[in-house]
C-alpha cells in the first residue's frame, strides 16, 4: 500500500470498533411512534399486504423491501486472496461489501456467512432464501465450488445470482479493454489475448471477452503449471478445459510472444519486462493481481513506452475496481425486477463504462483524482467517485435486461428513471469526498493546536496519511510520542512535525507581534510572553499569522467561545469584522446550512444579511445552489411580533445589496423546507426548498443543530468559520476523529476564508 494511504492494524481495528461494532445498522423507513403505527406495521394491519402478496406474488416488490434488497453471501473459503479463513472471519469483508452497495447505488444489502464448505448445503441454504431478496451476490467462495454453486443457483432461482469475484472483475476488465483497444487501433476479434490465472475471475474474464467477440483460437489461458492447451491433463477441470487452446506454447513466456493483450489475475511478479518486450506493438497489459500487480506500470513502460497498463491499485492510473460494476449492475437489475443478470446486461455495463470514460470529466472528479482527466492511455476507466455512474450505468443495464426478456417490470419512462437516479443518492458522502479531494489538491500544511488530545493526534495522522498535506501538532514531544504509542500509532511520531513554544526559533517574533497588536488593549510584554508561550491556541494562531502553516484547526478541548476569544488575540474574528459561523446538517439525503452558530449572539437585520451571504458562499463551496430562508415563528408578517421584525427586514437589506442568490422571509421552518407548505405562498421567491436557514439568534441556531444531531442522528459539519483572513476552523469538544479531520479538510480548502 502506498505510504500516503498506509493503514495500521490499530487504525483498522479502531474503525471497525468505534463508535459501535461493525459497519452498518438497520433503521425503520416507516413511522414507529404511535400504537396506530405499530398496528399498521404489524398486527392487524400487516395482514392486508400478506393477503395481497399471496394472491399476486409480484406485489412483494411493492409492499416489502425485496425489490431493493441483496444478500451478500460467503463461506470464507477465499477471503481477499488470504485463503480459507472460515465463514466468521469473512464477516468484516461481507459487511464492507454490503455498505458499498448502499454507498454507491442505494441498494440495501445484508451479509450472510454460511458455515459450510459443502456446495450442496450452500445451494440449498441460498435457494431457500429466495423470497427474501431481490438478488444474490456471492463473494469469496473458492474455485471450483463457486462455479458449481453459481450455476446451480441460476438454474433454480428466479432472481439475479451474481458471483462478483468472477463477473465483477470481468465487467470492469472488459470496459477497460474496449477503450484500450480503441486507443491502440485494434479490434477484439483480431487480437491475440493471453490470460494468466485460471481461477474464478480469470475464467469469467475470458468468457465475457469471448462473448464480446474475441476468437477462441486467439485466446490462451495459463495457470501455475503453464499454458492450458488441448490435450493437457495435469491440473485440469471442466472449466479450464472449455478454454484449452490449440497451441505449441507451453509456458507463459512463450505465450506472450506477439500477444496484443495480457490479462493478469494471478500473482505479483508473474510477468517480467522481458515478456512484455516481446509483445506486439501497442500492447495492452491489465496486471490486476492484488495487492501487487503481475508487473508494475513503471516496469512495463520501461521496456514498452507504447503499452497501455491497468492494475487493481488506486495509486496507479486505470484502476480495475469492482465497485464500478456490481452496485450499478444490481441497481439496474433490481429496478426492472430482473430474473437474472445475463451476459447482455454485463456487456451493456462494460460498454456504458467505456463510453463514460470518453466523455468530458466533471471538475469534482478531476479534483478528487488530483489532475485533469482526459480520455487517453492513462484514463480508460472511470474513477469510482464519478457522480455520473449512478445515472449512466443502471439505465444501460436495465435496457439490456428488458431487451433480453429478464425484466418482470420494464421501465416505461426511461427519462424519468434517469432523473430519479440522479436525485436518489444521499449527497453526504459526495460532499465530504469533495471536501477531502480539494484538501488533497491544496496540500496545505495544517496546524493542529491541541497535540495533547489523542483524537487530535489521530486526526493529524489521518490527515497526513490520506495525502492531504503536512500535519503539524502543537505539544510537548514526549507527550505526543506517548499518546501516539498508546493509540497504537507509535510509528507515526516520525511522520508528524511536533512544534513546542519552548524551543520555537520564532517565539521572539511571535511575542513582538502580539505585543504590538495588543499593547493598547492593556497587554504588556510579560502578558504577551505568557500568551505566546503558554497558550497553545494563541501559539498556533501566531504560527499561522506568520506563514508557518497554511491552516489551523482547534477547539476539541475547550469551549468555542473561549477559543474564539483567544484567536481574536491574533486575528480579527469578531461579529464586527464579518466573521460568521455556518453549520452544515446532512440527513436523509438533504443538506441544510444553519447560521450563525458561532459568532453573532443576537444579530440585527444587517448582521442577518451578512449571515445569509456567508451561508450562500458556503453552500456554493459545497456544490449547492443557495436558497436562503430567514426563519422565524411567523410567516410573511403573521403573526405580528416585534421579535420577528428583524427577520422581516433582513431580506430588504439584501434587496438593497443586490446579491446573486435566492432568498426570502420571514417564514417558519416547515414553509422553508416543505414545498407543499410553500405552495400556500405563491409569491415566495424561493424556487425550491431552502438549503440555508438564517435563524434569529445563536441560541436558536445551537438548539436547532443539537436537536437534529441528537434526535435525528444528523451528520454535523461545523460550525464553519467564515469571514476571517486566515483559514481557521473550530471543532466542538465532542468531536470525533473524523469530525476533526473534516474540519482540517475545510481549513485546507480555505472554505469561507475572507478574500
Amino acid at each position: 500500500m502506498s505510504s500516503k494511504n498506509r493503514i495500521t492494524p490499530e487504525e483498522a481495528l479502531a474503525y471497525h470498533l468505534d463508535p459501535t461494532p461493525g459497519k452498518y445498522e438497520i433503521t425503520a423507513s416507516k413511522p414507529m411512534t404511535t400504537q396506530r403505527d405499530l398496528s399498521l406495521a404489524y398486527s392487524p394491519g400487516v395482514a392486508v399486504p400478506v393477503e395481497a402478496i399471496a394472491d399476486r406474488p409480484e406485489t412483494a416488490y411493492d409492499y416489502t423491501v425485496k425489490g431493493n434488497m441483496v444478500a451478500v453471501i460467503s463461506n470464507g473459503t477465499a477471503i481477499l486472496g488470504m485463503g480459507n479463513l472460515g465463514a466468521l472471519a469473512s464477516k468484516p469483508v461481507m459487511e464492507g461489501k454490503a455498505v458499498l452497495f448502499k454507498r454507491f447505488a442505494d441498494v440495501n444489502a445484508i451479509d450472510i456467512e454460511l458455515d459450510t464448505e459443502d456446495p450442496d448445503e450452500i445451494i440449498k441454504a441460498v435457494s431457500l432464501m429466495g423470497p427474501t431478496f431481490g438478488g444474490i451476490n456471492l463473494e469469496d467462495i473458492k474455485a471450483p465450488e463457486c462455479f458449481i454453486i453459481e450455476q446451480r443457483l441460476k438454474e433454480i432461482m428466479d432472481i439475479p445470482v451474481f458471483h462478483d469475484d468472477q463477473h465483477g472483475t470481468a465487467v470492469i476488465c472488459a470496459a477497460g479493454l474496449i477503450n484500450a483497444l480503441e486507443l491502440s487501433g485494434k479490434k477484439i476479434e483480431d487480437c491475440r489475448i493471453v490470460l494468466n490465472g485460471a481461477g474464478a475471475a480469470g475464467i469469467a474474464c475470458l468468457e465475457l471477452i469471448k462473448a464480446m467477440g474475441a476468437q477462441h483460437d486467439n485466446c490462451i489461458m495459463c495457470d501455475t503449471k503453464g499454458v492450458i492447451w488441448q490435450g493437457r491433463t495435469e491440473g485440469m477441470n471442466q472449466w479450464k478445459s472449455a478454454h484449452a487452446a490449440k497451441t505449441d506454447a507451453r509456458t507463459l513466456e512463450e505465450a506472450m510472444v506477439g500477444a496484443d493483450v495480457f490479462l493478469g489475475v494471478s500473482a505479483k511478479g508473474a510477468v517480467t519486462p522481458e515478456m512484455v518486450a516481446k509483445m506486439a506493438d501497442n500492447p495492452v497489459i491489465f496486471a490486476m493481481a492484488n495487492p501487487d500487480p503481475e508487473i508494475t506500470p513503471e516496469e512495463a513502460h520501461g521496456v514498452r513506452p507504447d503499452a497501455i497498463v491497468a492494475t487493481g491499485r488506486s495509486d496507479y492510473p486505470n484502476q480495475v475496481n469492482n465497485v464500478l460494476g456490481f452496485p450499478y449492475l444490481f441497481r439496474g437489475a433490481l429496478d426492472i425486477h430482473a430474473r437474472a443478470i445475463n451476459d447482455e446486461m454485463k456487456i451493456a455495463c462494460a460498454k456504458a463504462l467505456a463510453e463514460l470514460a470518453r466523455e468530458d470529466v466533471p471538475d469534482e472528479v478531476a479534483i478528487a483524482y488530483g489532475r485533469k482527466l482526459t480520455f487517453g492511455r492513462d484514463y480508460i476507466i472511470p474513477t469510482p467517485f464519478d457522480p455520473r455512474l449512478i445515472h449512466v450505468i443502471p439505465p444501460a443495464v436495465a435496457r439490456a435486461g428488458m431487451d433480453t426478456g429478464v425484466a418482470r417490470r420494464p421501465i416505461i419512462d426511461m427519462d424519468a428513471y434517469v432523473l430519479g437516479l440522479k436525485t436518489r443518492m444521499d449527497p453526504t458522502a459526495s460532499i465530504l469526498q469533495g471536501i477531502q479531494a480539494r484538501a488533497r489538491q491544496a496540500q496545505a500544511t495544517m496546524i493542529f493546536a491541541e497535540g495533547d488530545d489523542p483524537r487530535v493526534l489521530r486526526a493529524a495522522v489521518a490527515y497526513q496519511r490520506n495525502g492531504m498535506g503536512r500535519a503539524m501538532v502543537v505539544g510537548r514531544e514526549s507527550d505526543v510520542r506517548e499518546k501516539l504509542e498508546t493509540a497504537g500509532l507509535g510509528d507515526a511520531y516520525r511522520e508528524l512535525t511536533v512544534v513546542n513554544s519552548v524551543n520555537s526559533k520564532h517565539i521572539e517574533a511571535y511575542k513582538d507581534f502580539l505585543y504590538t497588536r495588543l499593547q493598547r488593549q492593556g497587554v504588556d510584554r510579560e502578558d504577551a510572553h505568557k500568551l505566546a508561550t503558554r497558550d497553545r491556541h494563541v501559539f498556533a494562531a501566531l504560527m499561522l499569522a506568520h506563514g508557518h502553516g497554511d491552516g489551523m484547526v482547534t477547539g476539541a478541548t475547550r469551549k468555542s467561545g473561549h477559543v474564539m476569544e483567544l484567536i481574536n488575540k491574533v486575528f480579527d474574528a469578531r461579529p464586527s469584522d464579518g466573521a460568521v459561523g455556518i453549520t452544515a446538517l446532512l440527513h436523509k439525503g438533504r443538506v441544510v446550512l444553519i447560521g450563525d452558530t458561532l459568532v453573532h449572539e443576537w444579530p440585527d437585520e444587517h448582521d442577518l444579511a451578512d449571515i445569509a451571504t456567508s451561508g450562500a458562499q458556503v453552500a456554493r463551496a459545497l456544490g449547492l445552489e443557495p436558497r436562503v430562508a430567514f426563519c422565524s415563528f411567523s410567516t410573511f408578517g403573521y403573526p405580528v411580533s416585534e421579535r420577528a421584525t428583524k427577520m422581516h427586514i433582513a431580506p430588504q437589506v439584501l434587496d438593497e445589496r443586490g446579491v446573486d442568490f435566492e432568498y426570502d422571509g420571514e417564514m417558519t421552518v416547515d414553509v422553508a423546507l416543505n414545498m407543499e407548505q410553500m405552495k400556500n405562498y405563491p409569491f415566495c421567491r424561493l424556487t425550491g426548498p431552502a438549503n440555508v436557514l438564517v435563524v434569529p439568534a445563536r441560541h436558536s441556531a445551537s438548539i436547532s443543530v443539537k436537536l437534529m444531531q441528537e434526535m435525528a442522528g444528523a451528520t454535523v459539519i461545523g460550525p464553519i468559520l467564515t469571514g476571517v483572513s486566515a483559514p481557521i476552523q473550530i471543532c466542538s469538544t465532542v468531536s470525533t476523529v473524523n469530525d476533526i479531520l473534516n474540519m482540517a479538510s475545510i481549513a485546507a480548502c480555505k472554505l469561507g476564508q475572507r478574500r
